[in-house]
């Protein structure tokens, strides 16, 4: 019987499977950053042990950077703190980072993919949730909790249960205003925030081989939105030229060995999937989230879903979400004005998100009542930015290019918003003040945003593509 790419990817990672009981999987790389990284080395400290293997792992400060004035000492004592002891633990123990100031810093999941770090067929780790975003080039990448950070660390191995498998096939022409931060959403509107939990996410059809690798992953990314371990996409000659020539790709004879075992990864046709779910992609259309987490999530054209339309068990949810966004059901969202726009994160911060939010804003101007963060995701994106005259194109508009880092992603940084107001942000989540106490977010692409940005309130793109 075939194999799926998860199966095969695992099967080559697994040391020994402890019977009835978790596999103990190898681990080719592990990223870390200044959150959830000090009480694992605290850890190793007090067991007198050092790194296993200090060249595969990756460190860099991305979610408590400020993104103005990244020269100066951070202001905030506990950010400074957290940076500082990153750096500290780094020159300890022997580990590469990209500290504040290095021409490659910036937020982790974008630094990864653009230095060559992360490749086919890896399993790839990291103190945060969002590492499912490595999944875009067909490697197993997820989300750990300082203690298992501490266990790759030690060992460069995890001890890990392995997961169902589900296929999500999207097949057919992207309309108009359509991008893959629209098709990730809806298809988290569709099966629900839990609607993946227990099971690692394979992304195909010809919607997704479409796509360029920093849509890819953009999906991936938001597969944990899902409740999913994690996500992938099987690569192809997208990924290899994505990849070639970045620093730390293979290279010469090492190269062509590289791609034709990343040939083999792929979902054979026998394989047997757990679930298997299926879309068309001429019915999705620039989406939008309305509550507190990323299943609600609607079309811009349309309305608020009307209590009767909730399954009874996420009615208290809907209608406490409904009480905090402000919004009533049944209503359009269409036409709501908003006072924040936020561009960046490790979702949407990458160089193609930038030339779209610019491309759209070229020749008009930012409405008056908005203020937006345009935040880059890494050194490498800022400076490409500035290269192409992305920073100039936002100026004219009345937008700034800052500084990379996380920003008013979570708000663990100065970038929040402020109490009650509503943010259209092209991050990964809608929580309950995750970007600031009291704040409303609204989950959208890059292209959806800009359009917002100039028209001070919610828009659909479509109408300015007519």
């Amino acid at each position: 019987m075939g194999k799926t790419l998860f199966e095969k990817v695992w099967d080559a990672h697994v040391v020994t499977e402890v019977k009835d009981g978790p596999s103990i999987l190898y681990i080719d790389k592990q990223l870390i950053h200044e959150v959830t990284s000090p009480q694992a080395f605290a850890g190793l400290g007090k067991r007198g042990i050092g790194v296993f293997r200090p060249e595969r792992t990756l460190a860099t400060p991305d979610h408590n950077v400020p993104t103005k004035g990244q020269a100066l000492p951070i202001k905030e004592e506990l950010s400074r703190k957290q940076v500082d002891t990153l750096t500290d633990n780094c020159n300890k123990y022997g580990v590469t980072l990209f500290g504040l100031g290095h021409p490659s810093q910036g937020v982790v999941h974008v630094v990864g993919p653009e230095t060559g770090t992360t490749l086919p067929g890896m399993t790839i780790v990291c103190g945060d949730s969002h590492t499912s975003t490595h999944g875009a080039f067909g490697s197993i990448a997820f989300g750990i909790g300082t203690s298992e950070v501490e266990q790759v660390l030690a060992t460069q191995c995890l001890m890990q249960s392995k997961p169902k498998t589900m296929k999500i096939e999207i097949n057919g022409t992207l309309g108009k205003g359509v991008t893959s931060k629209d098709i990730v959403l809806y298809v988290i509107s569709k099966i629900s925030a839990a609607g993946g939990t227990g099971y690692f996410l394979e992304f195909c059809g010809t919607a997704i081989t479409s796509l360029t690798m920093e849509a890819r992953m953009t999906i991936c990314n938001m597969s944990i939105e899902m409740g999913a371990r994690g996500g992938m996409i099987a690569p192809d000659e997208t990924t290899f030229n994505y990849i070639k020539g970045r620093e730390f790709a293979p290279k010469g004879d090492k190269w062509e060995a590289a791609v034709a075992y990343w040939k083999t990864l792929y979902s054979d046709a026998d394989a047997t999937f757990d679930r298997v779910l299926s879309y068309d992609a001429a019915d999705i259309e620039p989406m939008i989230t309305y509550g507190t987490n990323p299943g609600m999530g609607i079309k811009v054209s349309g309305s608020i879903p009307s209590i009767e339309q909730v399954e009874e068990s996420n009615k208290l949810t809907f209608n406490k979400a409904l009480e905090y966004m402000g919004f009533k059901e049944g209503e359009k969202i269409a036409g709501k004005q908003v006072n924040w726009v936020f561009l960046g994160s490790c979702t949407n911060g990458r160089i193609e998100d930038l030339r779209t939010f610019a491309n759209f804003v070229k020749g008009k101007k930012k409405a008056a009542n908005i203020n937006a963060l345009i935040v880059p995701g890494s050194k490498q994106v800022e400076r490409q930015a500035i290269a192409e005259g992305i920073d100039k194109v936002l100026a004219d508009a009345g937008f700034e290019l800052r500084e990379p880092g996380c920003s008013a992603c979570l708000a663990m940084n100065e970038d929040r918003v402020p109490k009650g107001e509503y943010c259209v942000s092209t991050s990964n989540r809608n929580f309950e003040g995750r970007q600031g106490p009291g704040a409303r977010t609204l989950l959208v692409s890059p292209l959806t945003a800009a359009a917002i940005a100039v028209s001070g309130k919610i828009v659909d793109v479509r109408e300015f593509m007519n």
